[in-house]
């Protein structure tokens, strides 16, 4: 039998998660006056250089409070879980205010000012610039309406994920801040509507049978999609296709996201168990293995942030069309960063799938991703506390941009409570 100590892992996560991150965020993340949060920290945490508001960050900001709200752990008692609820009313309340681009149009700003005023981005002439960003708001009000027994919270909800889903189908929408051009299609779509669609099944459920079923549908869409079309016969999953349906043989078509398909993974399993069909459950444990092997950095240790699909390291090759791709840049310039959400993906998502099938092979990954996590991002500055997100391939801290000007806790906060509601239930199991 395979030795796992299930309550020295649970005790590190809640230490981690009360003592390092909520520590860091509450209360310097909320924004008194305005409503809302900030967090435009330079990456080591120690300055707020910004309180500019990304709309994307504070639709995540509103689910990790709602979820600390319901989370299924002893860790809280009532009195932490009001405040965590009002933090996310602050968010909640901020972003229904000022979000929409007007009341009558369904589509999200992406970047506000301190008090909710919309801001353009420099070079653009449009408010919403990134479905992205909408897909977050949708997810933090299915999560608050949950957490407060709100059923207005759940209609916009419903609302806006109606036209995220309407633009996705129709093609009609903004990808900021890596646009794509029409050429190619994308694994983070299908991928992210997955989350989507599984927040607001699970909001539905609450509110609205008939809502339930119809997202159920839209699930089992994008679950086929991920596993079918951008899922090759080796178990990888390509982060770009042509939009005719084929890979294409350059270096955009040929190379894949570790960190996007470790956290795929997991949410294409919360589908499965949503729709009750478990048939893609082996396909999907094949992909996750195959992606850690290929994307893991066997010099430094740690997953690149991108690898080609044969496994070499670096990003020379042929770009072929997509040269201009703003994405292609990116993919060169950064494969070798090993960033904080990435690991911490990986960290759930192997310890989730040693939990359901009991495979050595998952633990083994747990471990040896938990070691590397573990001596490379906590912040070794505890006044400080937190992660320094981004680091060099070697590991090393580097202060850059990735994505967005912002320190962002989502991925670090949402996976450490997963974690620690996956290791109670398994702590509960193992005293029957």
């Amino acid at each position: 039998m395979l030795h796992f100590d299930t309550e020295a892992y649970l005790s590190h996560f809640k230490k981690e998660l009360t003592d390092n991150l909520l520590s860091f965020w509450m209360p310097r993340c909320l924004d008194e006056k305005n409503g809302g949060y900030l967090n435009c920290f330079c990456n080591d945490g120690s300055r707020l250089v910004s309180t500019d508001k990304y709309t994307w960050s504070q639709g995540r900001f509103l689910w990790i409070f709602s979820k600390l709200a319901t989370s299924h752990t002893d860790l809280f008692d009532e009195k932490q879980r009001e405040t965590f609820l009002r933090y996310a009313k602050s968010g909640r309340d901020f972003l229904r205010e000022n979000v929409l681009i007007a009341e009558d149009d369904l589509r999200c700003v992406f970047l506000m000012h301190a008090d909710g005023t919309p801001k353009y981005v420099d070079g653009y002439t449009e408010l919403d610039m990134s479905i992205f960003a909408d897909c977050f708001v949708v997810m933090g009000f299915a999560a608050y309406a949950v957490a407060a027994g709100d059923k207005e919270s759940y209609l916009f909800a419903k609302a806006l994920g109606d036209s995220v889903w309407d633009r996705y189908q129709s093609g009609n929408y903004r990808t900021l801040p890596y646009p794509l051009s029409p050429r190619y299609v994308a694994h983070s779509k299908p991928m992210i509507l997955t989350n989507v669609c599984c927040e607001l099944y699970k909001a539905a459920q609450k509110f609205d049978f008939d809502e339930a079923q119809k997202q159920k549908k839209r699930i089992a869409q994008c679950h086929r999609e991920v596993l079918e079309i951008f899922a090759d016969e080796n178990d990888l999953i390509h982060e770009f296709k042509l939009s005719g349906g084929e890979f294409s043989p350059d270096l955009f078509g040929q190379h894949i996201n570790p960190g996007h398909v470790i956290e795929d993974m997991w949410f294409q399993l919360d589908a499965a168990d949503i729709l009750g069909d478990f048939c893609n459950v082996d396909r999907i444990c094949a992909i996750a293995k195959k992606t850690l092997e290929t994307g893991w950095d066997k010099t430094y240790g740690g997953l690149y942030h991108f690898v080609k699909v044969n496994g070499e390291e670096g990003m020379d090759g042929d770009l072929g069309d997509a040269a201009d791709e703003p994405q292609m840049k990116l993919v060169q310039d950064d494969w070798g960063s090993k960033l904080w959400w990435v690991h911490s993906e990986a960290l759930y998502t192997t310890l989730l799938l040693f939990d359901r099938t009991g495979d050595a092979e998952f633990l083994a990954w747990f471990e040896k991703t938990f070691d590397y996590v573990f001596s490379t991002f906590p912040n070794p500055d505890k006044s400080i506390g937190e992660w320094i997100q981004i680091r060099t391939r070697e590991g090393k801290p580097q202060e850059k941009v990735v994505a967005l000007p912002v320190k962002d806790p989502y991925h670090i906060m949402r996976n450490v409570i997963l974690i620690i509601e996956l290791l109670e239930k398994r702590k509960e199991r193992e005293k029957k």
